[in-house]
């Protein structure tokens, strides 16, 4: 694959916390437009490899590539505002507050108007309130959430606050999306919804999805690409296909899979 090919690269990257490796010399390339899957027992390094790049943690060696550009520190806000969405294992939602609202605080780190400029509601606040309020309802509808704009979220089933969270971090418009076991806790059903917006967001607005799933009939249904971790270290990188009849990996992690 060439640089040109890939959204990301990743080239050795290891990190450690108090010793303890969580990364191990990891390397792997991600294809723009592709949808792939990180997965690999609990422990495996998973949520610190994306936790690596969206600039929650500093790795301590290696190299990262995203859109060309290398980059060794990197915070969150920065990383969002180059094109890095994120949702997490544990919903971060706001309970109390509407779904359009909790949607809209995906923006909060794209304001260009001050906050004396939003306070005494300037024309530039006003009109950036407007086009947030626009892309928000772009989203609703999107993701099939228009008959709960301004439900309180916390009165939402499960699967419909994983729903949100997810479009909160695809407001912005990111070109990689990291998301952190989007289905755990879902049952059949939800499982299958979110699958399909997944599948949606990738093919449909061309954003490129790494995600963490435990559930290898999703994965193996809805990625094009599977990277397999166990302690912090790569045993298996290809198709689900290649995966599947990897030695390394069934060794490590996948038993049979029929």
């Amino acid at each position: 694959m060439s640089s040109t090919d890939s959204i990301l690269q990743v080239s050795g990257i290891s990190l450690s916390f108090k010793g303890v490796k969580a990364i191990n010399e990891l390397s792997f390339d991600v294809r723009r437009g592709e949808i792939c899957a990180l997965i690999g027992p609990n422990g495996a390094g998973k949520s610190s490899l994306l936790n690596v790049l969206n600039g929650v943690y500093r790795f301590d060696a290696g190299s990262i590539v995203f859109e060309q550009q290398p980059f060794k520190r990197i915070d969150p806000l920065t990383a969002a505002r180059r094109g890095i969405g994120r949702t997490f294992q544990n919903n971060a939602l706001f309970k109390k507050m509407s779904v359009i609202d909790n949607i809209l605080t995906g923006l909060s780190r794209h304001l260009r108007s001050g906050f004396i400029e939003q306070a005494l509601n300037l024309p530039r606040a006003r009109r950036e309130a407007e086009d947030f309020r626009r892309q928000a309802q772009g989203i609703l509808e999107f993701l099939e959430l228009q008959a709960h704009r301004d439900v309180p979220v916390g009165k939402l089933s499960y699967g419909l606050q994983k729903r949100v969270e997810l479009g909160r971090a695809l407001i912005a418009g990111p070109s990689l999306l990291l998301l952190d076991e989007p289905m755990a806790g879902m049952n059949a059903e939800e499982k299958q919804e979110m699958a399909r917006f997944i599948a949606d967001i990738n093919r449909d607005l061309g954003t490129t999805v790494v995600l963490i799933e435990h559930d290898m009939s999703v994965v193996m249904g809805l990625s094009d690409h599977v990277v397999v971790l166990d302690y912090g270290r790569k045993v298996g990188d290809g198709t689900p296909a290649e995966v599947q009849a990897n030695p390394d990996v069934i060794a490590a992690y996948l038993g049979v899979v029929h």
